[in-house]
């Protein structure tokens, strides 16, 4: 089995009148074409606006502060390591 992409959702930065959380606070696609040294990672903010970059799968340095970036955008805060590991794990899906 091969995952081909994966897709996240960031923590919602507003609860509606109803208590219901809104909007989340952005998106995260991630995927890797076959053969590729490089996996993408595209960032959707909730006001639209689209980060797009290219992480070298082996490198396990670029894979770690993405993950970082990854969480400080989706979860709205800096996080601790532990928070940090579990997006290094959805990234090592794409790892080599």
């Amino acid at each position: 089995m091969r995952i081909a992409s994966i897709e996240l959702a960031g923590t919602s930065k507003n609860i509606l009148r109803d208590g219901t959380p809104g909007l989340p606070r952005a998106f995260a696609r991630i995927c890797r074409a076959m053969g590729s040294v490089h996996f993408k990672v595209e960032i959707i903010s909730s006001d639209h606006k689209l980060d797009r970059t290219h992480v070298r799968a082996d490198d396990q340095a670029a894979i770690r502060s993405m993950a970082e970036r990854l969480q400080r955008t989706l979860d709205g805060c800096e996080g601790t390591n532990s928070e940090i590991e579990e997006y290094v794990r959805v990234l090592q899906n794409f790892a080599d």
